[in-house]
């Protein structure tokens, strides 16, 4: 796997059957050039007549996207943050509350195939102003559920993942479909800052709302209104760019579609798509646990060194650390997703596979602070906060890259369909499963005994 530098975008270069596409120019590199083999980049006068677009307005529709793509995060860790009021709302254990996340994951990943599918063939504009609305109106409505119906609750953050997969499927292939190259990479960085800022600020509006308000609903009813804002301008400042054509270098009428089967055969041939994809699995199972139980672990343990009372039935819990730990998050995420683009460029020019080595090199360099954070838990909290942000900062290299290395190892009329099975494998054999399985390995180290950390 090659950097955007290098690598030849428009082939399946790990698929003998997928050849070049027709237009692509010479390689290597996005659009090289068949005698020099460096990459031709258009300049902004290029882009705009390609896409049809000025540089401003293509700036713009990425502000856009950010801005969707922080509010999605922001709800999906919302309930995190008031998470230790939940289960004594709905009196229900660590297993129960662990399946809030579950189901939502569950929900995200069997959709996302149906929106890339989607993606791939209409109107891309459409389909996440639909989603979008359609998570904006469950979302409000999941925060009126009563305390016997916990059933209802994981019903409605099921169907949140109908706004999740019409977006996040779609979104990075806009951006592809704007720039190239080390425009494309800047962009989606950009476009990653907000997954953990928007985490972070999920944790910290969780907790800030229900402190204000006196009552945890009130934390998820903050995102619907700020949906309303995103369908808007979704609906009046973006447009639909013509799939390919800034990497073919000419505005030629857009590839052909192929079969949705033809797609799955081609992709499961990608080594590339494939193994980067199990890699950012790994990724997704860690911060599916540590994003949902990391500020009830942070509690508990200031609770057993004695720093906070427990929380008791009818009153309201300590959301210091779900504000704390949503500022960590915020924090770690911009360091970890520049630093990780960053070296990523600057690595690639002298090493074809700079991509991926980042990537495994946070992965595996944030396993040991990880740990250490849990060993520190029963004796000091700020060391425990010390080795997360280490730890958060070194798992956040990885998000950029990976959007990087899918859109340019598989064609622009798949990329969708790739972004909707990245989520499938990531989440189904990562996230979707770890938050419950964590919380079920809780209470049956626990058993009837409800006090210490796990």
């Amino acid at each position: 796997m090659a950097g955007s530098d290098t690598a030849p975008f428009l082939s399946q270069a790990d698929d003998p059957d997928d050849g070049p596409v027709p237009g692509t120019l010479g390689l290597p590199g996005s659009l090289g050039n068949p005698k020099s083999g460096e990459p031709e980049v258009p300049d902004q006068e290029g882009l705009q007549r390609i896409t049809g677009l000025s540089p401003a307005r293509s700036a713009l529709i990425v502000g856009v996207l950010c801005y969707i793509n922080l509010l999605n995060y922001m709800d999906r860790f919302t309930v995190a943050g008031v998470l230790p009021d939940i289960e004594h709302f709905f009196s229900i254990g660590d297993s129960s509350s662990g399946l809030i996340q579950t189901v939502f994951i569950s929900s995200y990943m069997v959709l996302a195939p149906v929106f890339g599918y989607l993606g791939d063939r209409y109107n891309r504009k459409y389909l996440m102003c639909g989603g979008i609305a359609f998570w904006s109106l469950v979302t409000l409505g999941s925060s009126f559920i009563p305390r016997e119906r916990f059933w209802l609750l994981l019903l409605t953050r099921g169907l949140v993942g109908v706004g999740e997969a019409s977006y996040s499927t779609i979104a990075p292939t806009l951006i592809a479909d704007l720039f190239v190259a080390d425009q494309r990479s800047r962009m989606l960085s950009v476009f990653y800052f907000a997954i953990p800022v928007g985490s972070g600020l999920g944790y910290i509006a969780g907790s800030k709302v229900k402190d204000v308000a006196g009552d945890w609903h009130w934390a998820l009813r903050v995102t619907p209104g700020l949906g309303v804002v995103a369908v808007l301008l979704l609906f009046l400042v973006v447009r639909e760019p013509p799939r390919g054509a800034v990497e073919r270098y000419s505005d030629s009428p857009p590839l052909n579609p192929t079969s949705w089967w033809a797609d799955l055969r081609a992709l499961a041939r990608n080594r590339s798509f494939i193994l980067s994809s199990l890699g950012f699995t790994a990724v997704a199972f860690v911060t599916g646990s540590l994003a949902l139980w990391a500020p009830a672990f942070l509690l508990r343990s200031r609770v057993v060194l004695g720093e906070t009372p427990p929380c008791l039935p009818g009153e309201s819990c300590s959301s210091s650390d779900s504000l704390i730990f949503g500022i960590i998050t915020c924090l770690t995420g911009v360091l970890g997703v520049g630093l990780g683009v960053e070296i990523s460029r600057r690595l690639r020019h002298s090493n074809p596979r700079g991509d991926p080595l980042v990537c495994a090199a946070g992965l595996l360099g944030s396993a040991p602070f990880l740990f250490l954070a849990l060993v520190c838990a029963r004796g000091s909290i700020v060391a425990t906060y010390i080795f997360i942000f280490i730890g958060e900062t070194l798992l956040s290299m990885n998000w950029a890259i990976v959007a990087d290395i899918l859109l340019y190892v598989v064609i622009p009329t798949r990329r969708s369909t790739a972004e909707a099975f990245q989520i499938v494998l990531s989440h189904l054999l990562g996230d979707a499963g770890s938050p419950y399985l964590i919380g079920l390995v809780c209470c049956l180290r626990q058993g009837p005994q409800m006090t210490g950390l796990w």
